[in-house]
Formats: structure tokens, sequence, C-alpha cells
């Protein structure tokens, strides 16, 4: 006799924000997929319905009254034979009380008609989170059963994302005073579902697994945790969505960066759930890898939900550009890009030759504007106002100007998007010029910093991963980025024989004193107990704090690391505050 079991299938969906209409009928085709394959219950990401984060919309009420609609078209259309749980908002009707006027919710389809609706219990409002801005927490317990052909039931437990982030025995504190998992496994629940929309970050998936594994382990129950994939503004989620079981094992897992639909079961003679062992998609072997899919799946979709199909890049025979340009290619193909070249006086010949070697490598088009005379004409036309002074920054930052028009016309003439290529340590320094090499609808690798631009180019010249989507074809001499860009000292090349290390220290000592100021948080004493100069520190202290207005004003940079410049970045720009190291002159 064959066990009891309820299939279940996962539905790692794509949406865009706003789109009710098309994010329905993701959900519809995935479940018309899973019917056909005598699934039970199908589970969707977090808001689901509307894509997440869909932020300010949600103060619209037209926009709320359109979801509910859309809702409610959708339980009409879907099989009658599969229930579908949707994450979709739910209006508070105690908001006239002093609560806040929707919940983040979960609508469980079936038969043709919303039949429960589960609240978010924890709400968080941390890095690129807002959620309490909307959101009021839900109280209660979330369950609901499954009754089987054969009269046996399931039951199982529903959370949303941040519900299963609050285990004070994996993170050693709780920043919640509620612990849902915990609350479900009390309710001897069979199950325990999450619906998340988590944002992808270097190394996040690893955590996650290990967070799935203790929350299984200690309470003795199965979990199914769905996760939303895609690209939305600076946010990149990896999908990567996984079944642990009882035991803390991986029985599935979706692939990662891209659209799945996986399939389990849950047996009711096991109490555990058991999948194909062909179900659980490979991870990339290494974090270039992991960085590579996101930053190819963030231009991707930058570009189509915004309405490019085209980019274009300025080439400088740098690295950062030879980056871009290779991102660009993987996420819209060679044809779709055009790389300018816009030689000075003060350009090499090798770098000409670099990006030039780099466009055939990759097959783009490319275009060059010398930019000489026009900066002659800006000298002419500031000649006398500039008069009895030295040539300087200004002039330097003319030239970045001047070509940022030309890739803003470019852009404007036939409808490209412009990739900003300037990487996390310029950012965070300053060392980019305002209107002028910070042009663009998108910095792709605004959150990557310089040493890790050189590792991702050097891994994209060897690698072979076949858990990486959108790996591009080596050239003839075995290359993707030309060996020269790799090897020769990085240089902004807007005046004779300028390299960065002319105002910046060595990128290596950058990087690290970045990374511990930015994203660990540390001092500046603490950075340099950890062994960095001084006076190295408390410069780029001053650098990190004075270079705001300019980050204030740049496009939308693609989030990779924990600590980004973007959504999550909240500092003031008129600031006196400068924590820097006490020299010996202003000891106490």
């Amino acid at each position: 006799m064959t066990p009891p079991t309820l299939s279940l299938a996962i539905a790692q969906l794509n949406p865009t924000i706003g789109d009710l209409a098309g994010n329905a009928q993701q959900i519809l085709t995935a479940a018309q997929t899973a019917a056909s394959q005598g699934v039970r219950l199908l589970l969707t990401p977090e808001l689901s319905l509307c894509g997440y984060p869909p932020r300010d919309l949600l103060i619209q009420p037209r926009f709320i009254q359109a979801m509910a609609d859309t809702l409610h078209q959708l339980a009409h259309d879907l099989p009658p034979q599969i229930a579908v749980l949707v994450g979709t908002i739910d209006p508070n009707q105690r908001s006239p009380l002093g609560e806040k006027p929707l919940f983040n919710s979960v609508a469980l389809l079936e038969q043709g008609a919303i039949q429960q609706i589960f609240h978010k219990r924890l709400l968080p409002t941390y890095d690129v989170f807002d959620e309490d801005r909307y959101f009021q927490p839900g109280d209660d317990i979330n369950t609901f059963a499954v009754t089987l052909p054969d009269g046996h039931r399931v039951t199982l437990g529903v959370t949303i994302c941040e519900d299963l982030w609050n285990d004070e025995e994996f993170w050693g504190k709780r920043s919640y005073q509620v612990n849902p998992i915990a609350d479900l496994a009390s309710q001897g629940v069979d199950l325990v579902l999450n619906l998340s929309a988590s944002p992808y970050s270097v190394g996040k998936q690893a955590i996650r697994e290990a967070m799935l594994r203790h929350a299984a382990l200690r309470h003795q129950v199965p979990i199914l945790y769905v996760n939303q994939v895609g690209g939305n503004d600076d946010l990149i989620f990896d999908g990567s969505s996984v079944a642990m079981n009882a035991q803390g094992q991986t029985v599935v897992r979706a692939l990662p960066f891209q659209p799945d639909l996986q399939f389990l079961d849950y047996d009711l003679t096991l109490g555990d759930v058991t999948a194909d062992p062909e179900a659980i998609a490979p991870q990339p072997a290494s974090h270039d890898g992991e960085i590579w899919s996101a930053l190819v799946l963030g231009v991707q979709d930058y570009a189509r939900k915004c309405g490019f199909s085209r980019a274009v890049i300025g080439l400088s025979g740098g690295i950062d550009s030879a980056l871009v340009a290779a991102i660009a290619t993987a996420a819209l193909g060679a044809d779709q890009v055009l790389g300018v070249l816009m030689p000075s006086p003060y350009s090499s010949d090798h770098s000409l030759a670099d990006a030039y070697a780099l466009a055939k490598n990759l097959g783009i088009r490319t275009e060059t504007l010398a930019i000489a005379g026009l900066m002659s004409a800006y000298d002419d036309t500031l000649e006398d106002l500039f008069a009895g002074t030295s040539f300087g920054i200004a002039e330097e930052n003319i030239q970045s100007r001047i070509r940022g028009n030309l890739l803003m016309a470019i852009a404007n003439k036939f409808g490209y998007l412009l990739l900003s290529t300037g990487n996390k340590s310029e950012l965070a320094v300053g060392y980019c010029t305002l209107y002028g090499d910070m042009n663009g609808g998108l910095a792709a690798i605004a959150d990557v910093p310089k040493t890790r631009v050189y590792s991702l180019c050097r891994w994209l010249n060897s690698s072979d991963d076949p858990a990486v989507p959108w790996r591009l074809p080596q050239s003839a001499a075995g290359e993707i980025i030309p060996d020269a860009i790799l090897t020769k000292p990085p240089s902004a090349e807007l005046k004779p024989d300028q390299k960065d290390s002319d105002s910046l220290p060595d990128y290596d000592t950058l990087d690290d004193i970045l990374c511990r100021l930015i994203t660990r948080h540390q001092s500046p004493s603490d950075i340099v107990t950890a062994g960095h100069d001084p006076g190295i520190v408390n410069r780029v202290v001053q650098l990190v704090t004075r270079a705001e207005f300019k980050r204030k004003q740049a496009p939308p940079g693609l989030k990779i690391t924990d600590r980004a410049f973007g959504t999550g970045w909240r500092m003031p720009i008129a600031s006196r505050w400068i924590a820097t190291v006490p020299t010996p002159s202003s000891a106490p």
C-alpha cells in the first residue's frame, strides 16, 4: 500500500514590482504546471503578487485595491485541485485605532477563493528594510491543515521571511520578543513553511542554510524555504530556495539566480519531507562566482524591468570598465552593448589598445570620440576666469565631465542604458567625478571593492564553474579580460603619468580599512590596532565622510555586500562628526 503523502512544490519566481497582472500570471503558470504533476500545495515567495520591496507604492490606496482585485481574480483562475500560498498585502481594519494600515501577508488560495490570510509577525527595520513604515506585525501563530483524499490531515505552519531569523540559540541573542518558529513547533505542526524575499549578499546562502538546519534540528520539524529571485532596483535576490528535513539535511535546493520550480513530498509515515536526489542544485564554487552571477542578474533585470534592451559604457582601457563591459555583455548580449572610447591628450597608447582588445574579446561594437578639441574649447571659454591659476582638480574633472556628457548624449539619442563603471573603493573615498564618470542609470559595480574587481576579472578568465549561469566564451587568446589590463597600474589618466597611488593608499590597504570601517563598524583606533598606519586611517576616514554628497547623487548601485552605499546607507551630508584617531598633538 502506498504511504500517504502530501505533494508539494516550490515556485521560485522573479516578479516585477507593481506588475500585478504579470506577477499573477507567473503564479498561475507555476500552479498549472504543478497541478499537472499532481501537486496539492504550491508555495510562492513573500509579496509574490506585487514584488518585493514595493516601498511607497504601499501608501497608494489604488495600488492596495488593485492588489485585492488581482488576488481574487487569481484565486478564481487557479486550477481547482491545487492550493497556493501567495504573498500579498492585507489591510488592517484597526488602523484607525493607531495601528499601521497594512499587514505583510500570505493568502491561502483554494477552490476559487481566499481561504485564509496569515500575517508576518517580525518586521525588519535595519539595512535595506523599512517594514515598520507600512506594516503592523501579526499576533497570531499561523497554521492551517490540508486534508488528503484518504482523510489524513497535515498541519502546516506559515512564516514570512524575518519570522525565521530570530533563533536565540543560533544567533546568541534575540532581536524580537517572539520566535515564530518555536511557537509553531509548540503547536505540533508537521511542517514549517517560510515565504521569503531575502536579498543577496556574499556568502549569505551558507548562513541561511546553517540557520535552517539549526531550526530543523532544534525543533525536529522539516522546513521549506522559498525565496524570491531577480533584481529589483539596487537589490538582487538569489533564489536558492531550500527544503530541509527534520534531520537538518538538504533535500531540495532550487537553482541560484534563476527562476525554478521544484517538487517534493511530505511522507506522513516518515513524518518528513523527501525528494529526488537530483533536486539539490549546486551553488557557485566561489564567492567570485556568486558575485558575477548576482551582478549579471542585477544588470539584466534592471534593464529589462526599466524598458532597456541596450547598454552603453565608457571604455577607458582600465579594469573597472572592462569588468562592467563583460557583465553587460553577459546580461544583454554582445550585439546590445556599445563601448565608447574617449581619448584625451593624456590617454596612453596602451590604454586604447587594451580597450580595443577587450571589445574584440567580448565581441561588442566600439566608437571612438577624441575629446582634445572639446578640452580646448573649455580652456578657451574659462581662460580669463582661470587666469593666474595652476592646472588642477578642476581641469582634470572637466575631462571626466566631457566624457560623461558624451555618454549621456549617446544614451539619450539612441535609448541606451548608461552603465557607470566606478567601484566601491572609489565611491567610498570620493575618487570619482560628480556629473562625470558617475553619470549613469545604474552603477553596476558600486558595491564591489577594487581588490574584488581584480579577483573577479581573474576568475572570469579562468573559471568553468558549471553552477554559474551567463558564462562568457574565452577568446582565441584564452582570455576575456586582456592580461595587460590586469597587470598595469590603475590610473584615471587625467594628467601626465597619473597613477591612483598618487592620491590613494594601495588598494589592498585601502580596501581593508574600508571594510573594517564601513562593514564591520570598527573604530579608527581598532583599525590602527589591526596594523594600519594612524595617518592613513585618519585620511581615509576624512575622505569617506567628505564624499557623502557625491554618494547621495550617484546612480543606484547593485548591492552585493552587507553594507552598501544604497538603500540601507543613511548618513548625513552636513555633519561635523569625523571619528579619527587621536594624534599626539590632539591627545588630552
